[in-house]
């Protein structure tokens, strides 16, 4: 099966640096591997590659090697030119502030150095970002009600997704988020007003506690759908 033996990050590194040559300006490891929370089995090893020259030719020395990390089981790195990765502080700084949070530089330079984000675009691309991923969750959701292991997987999938938000929503409120999953989620709870029970079933699983099986319909899932909804209606009212 595809992804059974995990790549070796290093010599992956070293073989993409090797390929890539002088176009090469960063290349890290970003997300759960960095921050210590990673998950076996839940979470991927998210790796950014940013280069002087992101067009398509010359993007094909790499081939090889992304594409052997891709056959491997492991998430395309994401590939910014570094023109386009300075202009996006205004379009990503959710996803930019919690690279500069938790990386493992693996090559090149620090890409943060002189990189700064605002406030109001944090606030805005977290209200858009929540909305988007509560519809879904909603959508979601609906399909899955009537069967307790649908709902089981749907609620351990979708965590993930929302901890980045949670720790962007506590960046906006001024806060500094922590790396352990029961504290960010408390923390946010506290901030937000949600009720902190509505994740205690998903923290438990992520936790390798085994808590008890979902049931068709189980209000334990619909607390977490809720709540999710009460963070972007609290993140909508937030002034920038």
């Amino acid at each position: 099966m595809a992804g059974s033996t995990k790549p070796n990050l290093e010599q992956f590194a070293a073989r993409l640096e090797a390929a890539l040559g002088d176009n090469l300006v960063a290349l890290l490891l970003f997300g759960s591997a960095a921050r210590g929370t990673h998950v076996a089995g839940h979470s991927d090893r998210n790796v950014l590659v940013i280069v002087r020259d992101a067009g398509v030719a010359k993007l094909h020395a790499a081939t090889p090697v992304l594409a052997e990390w891709a056959k491997a089981g492991e998430s395309a790195p994401l590939v910014f030119a570094e023109a386009e990765w300075r202009a996006s502080a205004d379009v990503f700084p959710i996803e930019i502030e919690d690279m500069r949070e938790a990386h493992r530089l693996l090559a090149g330079r620090d890409p943060f150095e002189g990189l700064v984000t605002r406030r109001a675009d944090l606030r805005r691309e977290l209200e858009h970002e929540l909305r988007g991923k509560v519809l879904r969750l909603r959508t979601e959701y609906a399909a899955a009600a009537a069967d307790g292991k649908s709902l089981e997987r749907l609620l351990v999938h979708s965590a993930g997704t929302f901890f980045v938000l949670f720790r962007a929503t506590l960046r906006l409120v001024g806060g500094a988020p922590p790396a352990d999953h029961d504290a960010l989620v408390g923390e946010t709870a506290a901030a937000a007003g949600l009720d902190l029970a509505a994740f205690s079933w998903v923290l438990a699983a992520l936790g390798g506690k085994s808590p008890k099986a979902l049931e068709a319909y189980d209000p334990v899932a619909g607390r977490y759908v809720d709540a999710m909804e009460q963070l972007a209606d609290f993140v909508d009212k937030l002034e920038t």
